[in-house]
């Protein structure tokens, strides 16, 4: 048995979800504007992550079959990383992977 679904609105690009969702036109503003703020935020953790893993690949001279050996992840998986295609991992996930190489994450919060 299948179920269909019908999307009665779908938000354009560029467009505010909160202010479709019915919130007040300022706070609708600042919603999006705090969700954009997060999803930069862990974008650029993301970022920093693969960078490390990049460079401790290169620093190591290894071939992508083999990190992804030590990794514990399959080939593809090492060249999204090395691509950093950051929408593909969670930080939890990056930061195992970084664990597998013997190398610590520390978190700081200002």
């Amino acid at each position: 048995m299948s179920i269909e679904t019908k999307s009665m609105h779908i938000t354009p690009v560029g467009g505010n979800v909160f202010a479709d969702l019915g919130f007040e036109p300022e706070e609708a503003a600042a919603l999006q504007a705090e969700s954009q703020r997060i999803i930069s935020e862990k974008l650029a953790i993301k970022d920093s992550l693969m960078t490390e893993l990049a460079r401790w690949i290169e620093a190591k001279k290894l071939k992508q079959a083999e990190a992804a050996e030590i990794l514990g992840v399959t080939r593809p998986r090492v060249s999204d990383v090395i691509n950093k295609k950051a929408i593909k991992f969670t930080i939890d996930a990056l930061v195992d992977m970084l664990a597998r190489t013997g190398k610590h994450v520390q978190l700081s919060v200002q």
